[in-house]
């Protein structure tokens, strides 16, 4: 799938569940939440979990939840860009100039 057409989605299905009326704070303690579990997602990954509550998981597995907690993320991210008006392809590029700029060899 596209980014754009991501985006779009994104702000389709969102509306659809009322998920897009939130107050952007609250999105922003979602957005939060989401990160938090890519960090537990890459630590079951990484180190492991230690958990005897849990299943341990195959490295297949660990390596679905985290792209699953990615999603979880960008889709986050979709909200708050189409709140203010903004591209996504188009934040993906302005990160690429500055960096590029920053780091860029005189």
């Amino acid at each position: 799938m596209k980014t754009k057409e991501f985006q779009s989605w994104v702000a389709e299905y969102y509306q659809l569940r009322g998920w897009s009326d939130l107050n952007i704070f609250i999105r922003i303690g979602f957005l939060s939440e989401e990160t938090g579990e890519v960090a537990r997602a890459i630590r079951a990954l990484e180190i492991g979990r230690d958990r005897p509550d849990e299943e341990q998981g195959t490295y297949l597995q660990k390596k679905e939840a985290l792209s699953e907690e990615l999603g979880d993320v960008l889709g986050n991210i979709a909200v708050i860009a189409n709140k203010y008006g903004i591209e996504m392809e188009d934040a993906f590029a302005q990160h690429k100039e500055k960096l590029s700029k920053r780091f860029e060899q005189a």
